[in-house]
This record gives C-alpha cells, sequence and structure tokens, in this order.
C-alpha cells in the first residue's frame, strides 16, 4: 500500500481511509485473545471520536508517553521505550510527514525492518476498544496517539493483535531498528557484566531485560518485580555510595506503572547516603514505572 497515493484519494473524496487488509473487525484482534462475549463487544473508534484535539506527538515522543493495555505485548513496549530513548533510530519507524493537523485523512504508516529491509505498513486510525478502555496501548496524555497507532502497525505486520501477546523483546529491538541482537543470562553472568552494560550504554545500544514466568499470567511479587514480563533498560551508572562505588542500573515497566521495592527504589534509604547532588540529578521519585 502506498501512503502517499492512498491519503490523496482519500482528501481528494473527502473520505477517512479504512484499510480492507486489516478492517476494523474481529479478525483483526484474533480469535482467541479474549472470550467469545467480549470480542463481540468490541468497538472501534478513530481518535478524533475520543478527543477534540488528538495530536499524533505531544511534546516529543518519551517512554513515559506508553502504558501497555489489555494485550500481553510488553516485550513490544518495552523495545519501543528504549527505542525512544535514540531519536535517531526513532524516525525511521516513525515518519514526520503525517498527523492529525494537516492533510488529515485517517491513514497513517509506520516502517519496521523485516527480512533485511525497511517495510512501510499503512494502517487506519481505529483503534479497539473494550467497555470504553483501550484494548491496545494507551497514551498518558490523553490526546496522544502514536503509541496506540505505532502498536496497530505492529499489530497488522503480524497479523493481528493476538500475535503480539507474548513475545520476544530481542525480535522486537531487531524489527524496530534493523540491529543485531545479544543476549547474556543473568543465571550465568559473564564476569565482567557491568563493563559490558556500561559500554553498551555508552555506545546508545537499546537494551532491556526480562523475568521468567508463566507466558499467560503476570504477577506482581511482594519485591514489586513482575513474573514473565519484559523491562527496558534505560541507565547504568556507578555511584559513589559511604566510602565506596555501587554500580546501579535503571529500569522500566511498560505497564507505566508498578515497581521494584527493594534496595535503590525510589524510598529506599541507600540514597540517604549518596552526595545530594548525584542524588538529585538521578533519582526521580515518581509512580512512573522506573526504578534504580
Amino acid at each position: 500500500q502506498d501512503f502517499s497515493h492512498l491519503q490523496a484519494l482519500c482528501l481528494s473524496q473527502g473520505l477517512l481511509f479504512e484499510d480492507a487488509t486489516f478492517p476494523a473487525h474481529v479478525s483483526s484482534i484474533g480469535p482467541i485473545l479474549l472470550p467469545e462475549d467480549k470480542l463481540r463487544r468490541i468497538q472501534w473508534k478513530r481518535p478524533t471520536e475520543l478527543q477534540r484535539n488528538p495530536y499524533l506527538i505531544v511534546d516529543g515522543v518519551s517512554r513515559f508517553d506508553i502504558m501497555q493495555g489489555e494485550i500481553g505485548d510488553c516485550w513490544m513496549l518495552a523495545a519501543l521505550g528504549s527505542l525512544t530513548l535514540q531519536k535517531q533510530f526513532l524516525e525511521n519507524v516513525l515518519p514526520k510527514d503525517q498527523g492529525f493537523q494537516d492533510n488529515y485523512a485517517g491513514i497513517f504508516h509506520f516502517r519496521f525492518w523485516q527480512c533485511g529491509d525497511w517495510v512501510d505498513v499503512v494502517i487506519d486510525d481505529r483503534l479497539p476498544f473494550l467497555n470504553g478502555r483501550y484494548l491496545s496501548v494507551h497514551p498518558r496524555t490523553s490526546n496522544e496517539f502514536w503509541p496506540s497507532l505505532l502498536e496497530k502497525a505492529y499489530a497488522k505486520l503480524r497479523g493481528s493483535y493476538q500475535n503480539l501477546h507474548g513475545g520476544y523483546l530481542s525480535d522486537a529491538l531487531v524489527d524496530l531498528t534493523g540491529g543485531v541482537q545479544m543476549q547474556l543470562s543473568l543465571k550465568d553472568p559473564p564476569p565482567d557484566l557491568e563493563e559490558i552494560l556500561k559500554a553498551a550504554n555508552n555506545s546508545r545500544c537499546l537494551m532491556g531485560c526480562s523475568t521468567s514466568g508463566q507466558l499467560r499470567r503476570n504477577i506482581e511479587l511482594r519485591n514489586g518485580i513482575v513474573q514473565g514480563h519484559a523491562y527496558t533498560v534505560t541507565g547504568t551508572v556507578k555511584i559513589r555510595y559511604k566510602n565506596g562505588w555501587k554500580h546501579i542500573i535503571r529500569i522500566w515497566n511498560p505497564w507505566g506503572h508498578g515497581e521494584w521495592k527493594g534496595p535503590w527504589s525510589d524510598d529506599s534509604p541507600q540514597w540517604d547516603y549518596v552526595e545530594p547532588q548525584c542524588r538529585e540529578a538521578l533519582l526521580r521519585n515518581k509512580d512512573d514505572g522506573e526504578f534504580w
């Protein structure tokens, strides 16, 4: 599908685009993502029906724009959160020639790396809702729609929203960058893991991590970590602590909330032994899903 051609056609006819190849229909959701009675209740709505002034992007693109919906695609959203930290990669995926202000025709497009090439995926902007709530990822800012539309394009690439329910973070990182992925097992970590992470951070690699657990259930442990869940690694630093040095890692949860409660968490006493200037620079005490 040619985005520019289809957009021009819709504008000339005064119509909003309806994508016959990924319709506003149960087939695009997938037959077993939800029970049948819920599938029947799904409604499709355009951002222009939800908000008076919808925007594709509000005040730039950030991981904090993303809040995971009902679909278990934390693996893809964790990769997307990492992508927002590297603006030069983001522009490959999120073309700038679209929005709700100029030449709006209900059509958008996003690019993903597939089999050695960037593939342009065209969608209409009808999004699935169940009982008035987003089935898909929803934006923290109510009138910002890039996360929901990008997720829809990825669902189309994969065949359905159901096919996003469970997957590998490493696959999504490759699909969003065309890069080469490498995995490290924390059960048997390399002795120089801290140095590897520091080097990866300095060379602007995209990084994520995940916990093992049952695929179907996201069980939140008492320490705040979720089993069977993917996270984004958003920073790694070495800081002065008491009389020595401590290597700490910052991690973000695609739910947009739910944080680690142990050492170095937002309210932990460890921060009392860190120089105030350093603490001020690193600690963001908010329930936004990000923690050290």
